[in-house]
């Protein structure tokens, strides 16, 4: 199960930030900052997958943006690590070379992707064709 996702840049600053188990406001920006921590100061020449207190931290950097998933130590890092490259590329696409500056001034938008994409903590859809369909028919909608 996924317990959160990050998107934060190199700086630390999260851009978003979606959590599938309960926590206080305070416990979410430690938490924060603890992952930026460690994922920053990484070598690139390291795995991207991490141990993080009981859980596992996968994470992958596009650009100047860190994508990091908390999930349970039991599951499949390289699933997760193939579900981050997809959601990149589904952002990707729906923005037409997506840049940070589209994830901030788009945050509903990024959101109602990602629970497209992800539900309860656990993937519901792998196909990229899938989830865009589903996309253009709620843009669609919205018209």
């Amino acid at each position: 199960m996924i317990r959160f996702l990050l998107l934060q840049n190199r700086a630390g600053k999260t851009r978003l930030a979606k959590y599938y188990i309960p926590m206080e406001d305070s416990e979410k920006h430690a938490l924060e900052h603890e992952v930026h921590k460690l994922i920053a100061s990484r070598d690139p020449k390291f795995t991207n997958f991490v141990e993080f207190k009981a859980n596992k931290v996968i994470y992958r950097r596009y650009a100047g943006l860190f994508f990091a998933m908390c999930v349970d130590v039991t599951d499949n890092e390289l699933a997760y690590l193939e579900s981050i490259h997809l959601f990149v590329e589904i952002l990707d696409h729906y923005f037409n070379n997506v840049c940070e500056l589209d994830l901030v001034f788009n945050f509903h938008k990024v959101y109602l992707i990602l629970d497209e994409f992800i539900l309860g903590g656990e993937i519901q859809e792998s196909s990229k064709k899938v989830i865009l369909e589903r996309l253009t028919e709620l843009e669609q909608m919205q018209t």
